[in-house]
């Protein structure tokens, strides 16, 4: 839920324009790379909840212990993995955002917020 937060906050409100030029900027100090990496790590993140939702159900039906064996130490790395990756996620909107100058945000700016907040929750959930 969390990664479905972040997610839409980016794509709904993470991008924005200025008066004088069409072009949308990311809201995160115009760093493309802070909103691409918030939407990828999210989008992911919420795929793979579903694809270990799925394993998860299926789980009692596997007779082999050798493929539980896996099944369980792939789900193990990955969380150890997403868990570091939303903390860097974490790091760089909060710095972003800190270098962002309030002029330039018109709207958004909680959006903006929500996003490193369930960043943040992000790294203890996983």
């Amino acid at each position: 839920v969390f990664a479905l937060i972040v997610f839409a906050c980016l794509v709904g409100d993470g991008y924005m324009s200025l008066p004088e030029d069409p072009q949308l900027y990311c809201i995160f100090n115009h760093n493309e790379d802070a909103c691409r990496y918030g939407i990828g790590i999210g989008v992911l993140a919420f795929l793979a909840c579903i694809f270990f939702f799925m394993v998860d159900v299926y789980f009692p039906q596997i007779s082999n212990t050798t493929d539980r064996k896996y099944l369980v130490l792939a789900d193990l790395g990955f969380s150890g993995l997403w868990t570091f990756l939303w903390f860097i996620g974490f790091c760089f909107l909060t710095n972003q955002w800190s270098w962002t100058r309030a002029e330039d945000v018109f709207i958004g700016a909680d959006s903006a917020r929500a996003a490193i907040t369930f960043s943040f929750f992000s790294i203890f959930s996983w």
